[in-house]
């Protein structure tokens, strides 16, 4: 299929799963919809959120038109038995035992895996073979795969990738319409688990708001324990403290004239226009955010690695090389 796709019925590829991480099953279930009982029976003690809100929506918004879920595949910390179970639960026709086997029958790829590292090998076959791919977040964790995938991006390859937390419900209205809050001097934006999975919530909620342009990051903790200062040129410093275990309360932005928090429970939401943006991609050839913004951010997720290793020291985003 050429690419843009325009109004022609897309078969997407699934590719998981990671530990602690679900999205085939919830990601699929958004678009195909889902069967209640097999949804709870493999996600439902590992991954309780996930039933509990899809079960809140009504049927009518599942689905993006034009669009299903047609292959699955697992490799890594689960292999074919639990993507049968995925397919099962999100009305996934097709079972693959390895990715390569999606090649020639769908029209693009959701990588549904958070971590970095293993983003260029599990996503090369497909850059090679001119397949379109989502990636989740994060991009990547590390320099030298940073450069091979803007290598591609920049030899033609469709890529998108971003975190579902840009599109939080009760953030997303100050992303156009903050001229009220005047200049932002200081943003908590705390996140769950560990820096390299997660750290790109953290950034990525709070990006739109002050746009490209961080300067340094230093990291002040621990891998179970970070804490992350990411300073932007505008002045304001973005503080992420995360762990395993850690309760969050939204995200709290102190401006010059208001102080305020948000929070936001709608995972549904942001997983679904996550998707949507996706899909308007692959349709129209224009992604909601430009590549270069995903370069930096993927940028303060590796700086935020080295500075945690070199004795936490400030590490500057110039040093970090994409080409």
């Amino acid at each position: 299929m050429t690419f843009p796709f325009g109004n022609k019925e897309i078969k997407l590829g699934i590719l998981g799963m990671t530990e602690g991480n679900a999205h085939p099953f919830s990601w699929s279930a958004i678009i195909n919809g889902y069967d209640k009982t097999e949804m709870e029976r493999w996600t439902g003690k590992t991954y309780p959120i996930i039933p509990i809100y899809l079960n809140r929506q009504p049927e009518e918004t599942f689905g993006i038109e034009g669009v299903k879920v047609t292959h699955v595949c697992f490799t890594g910390y689960e292999d074919i038995e639990m993507a049968r179970n995925c397919a099962r639960a999100a009305l996934i026709e097709n079972v693959t035992e390895k990715p390569e086997d999606m090649i020639g029958e769908v029209d693009a790829v959701i990588c549904a895996t958070d971590i970095g590292s293993e983003h260029v090998s599990r996503c090369r076959p497909f850059v090679e073979a001119g397949i379109p791919l989502f990636i989740d977040k994060p991009l990547t964790d590390n320099e030298e795969d940073l450069k091979t995938i803007v290598s591609w991006v920049d030899n033609g390859a469709k890529i998108m990738s971003s975190s579902s937390l840009r599109y939080m419900k009760s953030l997303e209205p100050y992303y156009e319409n903050k001229y009220e809050l005047g200049k932002i001097r200081c943003i908590l934006s705390p996140m769950a688990k560990y820096w390299e999975t997660y750290g790109m919530h953290a950034i990525e909620s709070v990006y739109p708001l002050l746009g490209a342009g961080f300067e340094w990051v230093q990291n002040l903790g621990t891998y179970e324990k970070t804490m992350v200062i990411a300073h932007h040129t505008c002045g304001c410093d973005v503080s992420m403290p995360m762990g395993c275990g850690f309760a969050t309360n939204g995200i709290t932005i102190l401006s010059e004239k208001e102080a305020f928090s948000v929070s936001d429970k709608d995972s549904f939401y942001s997983f679904k226009k996550q998707l949507v943006e996706f899909v308007e991609y692959l349709r129209t050839g224009k992604p909601d955010h430009p590549f270069s913004e995903t370069i930096e951010m993927a940028k303060i997720i590796i700086a935020g690695i080295r500075s945690r290793n070199e004795g936490n020291r400030r590490v500057y985003i110039s040093e970090i090389n994409e080409r």
